[in-house]
């Protein structure tokens, strides 16, 4: 869809304000064409195993890197991003073993529930002054919204492989919208990371092989949220109390110092997720769950992958009054739990009484990963000399 100079400008005089108007702090344009870099990179990305168990990345590689594959009639791609700054450094809660830590991006509604409807409304005052066709994307579809945002000039992808704003350090929500109108694309913007590696030194799993690479099998993020199986042993000190993703790349980076706090309500955080206790996050069953955790991404990966890591947190917590609801969660309904409350008291109990306990707990246990936990926890006994 070909506009005159004039249209175009007031075009985009119209996408800034309305992006204004629905609670965006930052809106530029970029080019389908513009990440040329992408397809290779994801390529080695995949080739490397780096996205662990996320098969939908491997299958859509094609369409993820190039925009104008997923929808041909693509001109112009609007990028628009969202403060979601903490008031606090989440790091603090780290030192609360008795509380369960929160990713930030998590600790309200699920922001695609926030940011979609928005987008949505921008997309139809484009459409409804432009003409044309518009697509709405926000990490719903193989778009690689990084890449695009540094292109747009929103900020640039750090040695954490995160966005980066000179304006909002590393707390960014992105959201696009792939238009067939041809806007005046906006200038790209380049690396101000320096000689810093804050984050790369502060991963407590070591999940950056190089700078700009991330290793997903390697993340608290990842290993938290994606992973669906049990947490690699290899892994478990280091997540300490994180029972939903890990901020400790994005709280570290120097640029925060320029991010404000995020102004909307529906961005601030919930009161009771900010710092949960454990001992109450391990009753959730089922159902309390659900209506806890009911607008949140959270409730995405399920109670038994939840549980299953704040027994993790319980397991590093060194609190023993922890001990009985983990010992009740032996006996629940999901193997992954039983396997992640097994690891928790061989780290809550005295030696010698989790020896005994675990004499009982093995004839009954029919689940060869569970069994293996139990078998793996046991002290392994002296030998005779």
């Amino acid at each position: 869809m070909r506009t005159s100079i004039s249209d175009t400008t007031k075009l985009r005089a119209l996408i800034d304000a309305e992006a204004r108007r629905a609670g965006f702090d930052a809106v530029a344009v970029t080019r389908p064409d513009a990440i040329p870099l992408a397809p290779a990179r994801l390529a080695e990305f995949v080739a490397e195993g780096f996205h662990g168990s996320m098969d939908w990345i491997a299958e859509t590689i094609g369409r993820r890197a190039e925009p104008s594959t997923l929808w041909p009639e693509v001109r112009s791609i609007i990028v628009l991003a969202m403060n979601y700054g903490p008031d606090r450094d989440p790091r603090d809660v780290l030192d609360k073993h008795d509380r369960g830590a929160i990713s930030v991006y998590a600790q309200n509604r699920d922001y695609h529930d926030v940011m979609k409807g928005r987008l949505k409304e921008i997309a139809g005052k484009i459409v409804a002054r432009a003409g044309g066709d518009v697509k709405v994307f926000v990490d719903t579809a193989p778009v690689m919204e990084k890449p695009l945002a540094e292109a747009a000039g929103l900020g640039w992808q750090g040695k954490h492989t995160n966005l980066v704003s000179r304006e909002h350090g590393s707390w960014l929500f992105l959201g696009t919208i792939f238009t067939t109108a041809e806007l005046e694309p906006d200038k790209a913007e380049i690396d101000h990371c320096g000689s810093c590696r804050a984050c790369l030194d502060i991963c407590p799993t070591d999940a950056f092989p190089t700078p700009y690479r991330l290793d997903a099998r390697r993340c608290i993020s990842y290993l938290t949220i994606e992973n669906k199986g049990p947490i690699p042993r290899e892994f478990r000190e280091a997540i300490g109390n994180r029972v939903y993703g890990c901020d400790d790349c994005l709280a570290v980076c120097p640029w925060n110092k320029f991010a404000s706090v995020a102004a909307e309500a529906k961005l601030a955080a919930r009161e009771d997720l900010r710092e949960p206790r454990l001992s109450e996050l391990l009753l959730l069953d089922d159902a309390t769950f659900r209506s806890f955790f009911s607008g949140s991404p959270i409730k995405r990966i399920g109670r038994d992958r939840f549980i299953r890591n704040a027994l993790i947190a319980a397991g590093n917590s060194g609190d023993a009054s922890l001990t009985p609801v983990a010992r009740g969660l032996i006996d629940d309904g999901s193997p992954l739990v039983r396997g992640a409350a097994v690891w928790a008291l061989s780290r809550l109990m005295p030696r010698r009484d989790f020896a005994e306990f675990a004499a009982s707990a093995l004839q009954a246990e029919g689940d060869a990963t569970v069994r293996e936990e139990w078998l793996s926890a046991l002290p392994v006994p002296a030998k005779d000399h």
